[in-house]
């Protein structure tokens, strides 16, 4: 293992830097170390610099990839890609560096790189991903009178980029000139940098100058705004990269990584150097993206914490900015408890979202409401929330667990690993459309998307996971040749059966009509843990329930309840849809999210559910779109799939905890709550 020598306290406590470089010790400086991490080449690195030459030891620069994470590192989103280059840094282009050796070898490239390369390209552009994702797309037009639009790329004053790349305030004057020479009957909008919008630095055009020149200091997409330009002029931004990718003409003034390969029109003399010194040669622009992002970039897969590859990346941003988006603007949530608080927080941590916990309504400040304000509820919410939101004409967000939930139940104070919050409606709200509801009716899934969710059913099976995953698996195997029916109980004043079962609402109804239909069947009646637990209503007395059950399970694990099962009947709960993923036959006398799609025998028919969906079709919109899902300790979004594997471990913890005493959960509600709010 080779070790590291870090001067740099901030360096050394940069999140996932281990994980980075998982073969390397990284550490203070010692009398043995076979190399010294620095930051690019900032004068913070002057100290790892001369350590690295006066000891005739390799000086390795670290920078933030081009990729870098869904917020901004000034608000301190961690990175999740990292440049690491021991001849030189990209943006230093005086001297030679790993990146311009790659891109010179990139004829070479093998056809696995460059179709990894043309996937991620295609993806960043289809999901208009850049270094920095918290901004909102752009909207409308910038275009005025139909005549062109010319976009100058600001930096941030001093930028290390821009130094290097032999550059400074009046190369920026420079372009400035140009481009209202080369464009007199344009309009030109010059976008200023994210980092100057946020108020922590500042750029080097603070006003605008001329008739037909314009700042843009609004904070928008990078991708999406440059597909509304005809030419960009930049000096060494990556956005001036990212044009390019856009398929846009590109004018460079300063030495930028990407200049003098024959893709852009290049304005410094130091380019034409390097042309004559043979460090420059025509490529094209999937190889420089493919030398640049795919081999010269290192990765963190967000949803494991683990090193990753380019695609791992781009798909989490996919899903965070979506979440992202869904969220923008200041959500309100009212009279929630410290330890919900704590467990919400995660789900909310997204660079657009405002999260603001109020004792009561009155605290919501109505004549004054920040733009794009939101009341957040549990489930449908209650009477008054909703009378309230509509008095004041505050949109709604509707929150609740999701299906693939924790060890334990929430009545337990058992922590959610997975939440979903639906901007439309709810999934277990029948009597209208849901943010589920529509993803299923509308979303166009892809194949490596139907792939995913064959993985995720095929791990879900091969864990045993439910939804909260209680109870033990000593099952007694019915002896009878009749079909087995599963009939699930549920909570009877629950919102799902209030709000998606119109014909039964109770537990026995259904037990007794399920008989009635099966007079030979073998019936095992699963009561609901939490009505089992007594936390909540929906009992059926045992003397009662023996009258149509042929078998009453209280106890036992759902999992093994359905995988005795040969048909499911159900209201509208879950395990029918636990069911279907286990190919038994389900029936639904209610109206679940997952009835209405020709995968269920269903008692109700629902008009909105015109589409008939695979099983993978199902599984991918509810467990992969529509929930989010938070690692318990790290409090970091994860995907499903890390979701089941966390549960799985969980769930193997667990059985050496079957049987507790009363004080015993008590005591363990007391430490989830502890745990959430230290959290």
């Amino acid at each position: 293992m080779n070790h590291a020598a870090v001067f740099s306290r901030k360096l050394r406590h940069l999140p996932y830097l281990s994980e980075f470089f998982p073969n390397t010790h990284i550490s203070a400086p010692q009398k043995s170390c076979d190399c010294v991490f620095g930051w690019g080449y900032r004068p913070t690195a002057n100290r790892a610099r001369q350590y690295a030459q006066q000891h005739a030891l390799p000086y390795v620069a670290l920078e933030d990839g081009f990729v870098r994470s869904l917020g901004l590192g000034v608000d301190n989103y961690p990175t999740f890609s990292l440049i690491y280059d021991d001849v030189g840094m990209y943006y230093h282009t005086s001297q030679p560096n790993r990146l311009e050796k790659l891109i010179l070898q990139s004829h070479d490239l093998s056809d696995e790189i460059l179709s990894q390369a043309q996937r991620a390209l295609q993806t960043m552009l289809a999901a208009q991903i850049s270094k920095y994702n918290h901004a909102p797309p752009f909207s409308g037009s910038l275009k005025r009178d139909n005549r062109p639009l010319i976009l100058l790329i600001d930096q941030t004053f001093g930028d290390m980029a821009v130094q290097y790349g032999g550059a400074d305030e009046q190369t920026f004057a420079q372009m400035l000139a140009q481009a209202v020479r080369d464009n007199p009957n344009a309009d030109i909008v010059i976008k200023t940098h994210p980092d100057v919008l946020s108020g922590k630095k500042r750029g080097y055009f603070a006003q605008s100058q001329g008739a037909n020149v314009r700042i843009w200091a609004q904070d928008c997409n990078p991708i999406s705004l440059l597909k509304q330009v005809d030419k960009v002029y930049c000096v060494t931004s990556q956005m001036g990269f990212e044009a390019l990718m856009c398929g846009k003409e590109v004018h460079v003034f300063g030495a930028a990584w990407y200049a003098g390969w024959g893709l852009t029109q290049d304005y410094h003399q130091q380019i034409k150097q390097l042309q004559h010194e043979n460090r420059r040669a025509p490529r094209s622009l999937l190889q420089l993206f493919a030398a640049a992002y795919c081999q010269y970039t290192r990765y963190i897969n967000p949803h494991t914490g683990k090193l990753g590859n380019l695609l791992d990346l781009l798909h989490y941003l996919q899903k965070a900015m979506d979440d992202n988006e869904r969220l923008r603007g200041t959500i309100y949530c009212v009279g929630v408890s410290l330890w919900k608080q704590a467990v919400m927080k995660p789900f909310f941590r997204l660079p657009a979202c405002d999260l603001r916990f109020v004792s009561r309504l009155d605290k919501i400040p109505t004549e004054k409401l920040p733009e794009n304000s939101r009341l957040l509820v549990w489930g449908r919410g209650k009477t008054a929330q909703l009378d309230f939101a509509q008095r004041h004409a505050l949109p709604i967000l509707h929150m609740e667990d999701g299906f693939i939930r924790s060890v334990g139940l929430g009545s337990n104070l058992t922590p959610p690993l997975s939440l979903v919050i639906d901007d439309v409606g709810i999934y277990f709200d029948a009597t209208a459309p849901s943010r589920l509801e529509w993803i299923l009716q509308n979303h166009v899934f892809s194949q490596p998307e139907l792939t995913l969710a064959t993985e995720i059913q095929q791990k879900l099976l091969a864990a045993n996971i439910s939804k909260y995953n209680v109870g033990n698996t000593a099952f007694r195997q019915p002896e009878t040749t009749q079909p087995i029916l599963l009939v699930t109980g549920q909570v009877e004043d629950d919102a799902s059966i209030q709000f998606g079962s119109p014909q039964i609402r109770d537990n026995l109804a259904l037990l007794k009509l399920v008989r009635e239909r099966n007079p030979h069947a073998h019936i095992i009646y699963k009561p609901h843990p939490d009505v089992v637990s007594g936390n909540r209503v929906g009992q059926i007395p045992n003397d009662i329930a023996q009258q149509y059950a042929n078998q009453i399970e209280t106890e036992t694990d759902i999992l093994s309840c359905l995988n005795a099962a040969d048909e499911v009947h159900t209201l509208t709960s879950l395990t029918g849809f636990e069911a279907l993923l286990r190919g038994k036959k389900v029936f639904c006398y209610g109206l679940p999210f997952y009835a209405g799609w020709g995968l269920t025998h269903d008692e109700i028919a629902t008009p909105r559910r015109t589409r008939q969906l695979t099983l993978p079709e199902l599984v991918c919109g509810t467990l992969v779109h529509y929930p989010q899902y938070i690692h318990p300790h790290s409090h970091q979004r994860i995907d499903v799939l890390g979701a089941i594997e966390i549960l799985r471990e969980q769930k193997r913890h667990a059985q050496h905890h079957i049987h507790r005493s009363w004080h015993s959960k008590q005591h363990e509600k007391i430490k989830q709550l502890w745990r959430s709010l230290r959290g």
